[in-house]
């Protein structure tokens, strides 16, 4: 899933518990990968927009001079407005776009 072109609402919405045990039999296994998704995604957009970012950064610190660049301020704005990556992880696992292995199936194997 695209991070940027998806249609998750920037609201919380109320979700049904069966839901999201759904696929993993255990409410508490899918909160967990649903975290882990969302601590994936986050780092990704931290990176994108630092990348993004390092374009306006100066070498010169100086506390008196303070430059406003609007481009910069845009970008900003365009991830602040993004959904959280909490909602963007819980939309991807109940469309089924996460993969997800249980580690105690595989030591058994």
């Amino acid at each position: 899933m695209d991070i940027k072109k998806n249609n998750v609402p920037n609201n919380t919405v109320t979700r049904k518990l069966t839901d999201l045990d759904e696929q993993t039999g255990n409410i508490y296994e899918s909160v967990v990968i649903i975290s882990r998704r969302a601590n994936q995604i986050a780092s990704q957009l931290k990176q994108e927009l630092n990348r993004k970012l390092a374009d306006f950064s100066t070498t010169t610190d100086t506390l008196e001079e303070t430059f406003e660049n609007r481009e910069q301020i845009e970008i900003s704005r365009y991830y602040e407005r993004l959904p959280k990556p909490t909602l963007m992880a819980t939309e991807e696992f109940l469309h089924h776009e996460v993969y997800f292995r249980d580690a105690a199936n595989d030591d058994k194997q």
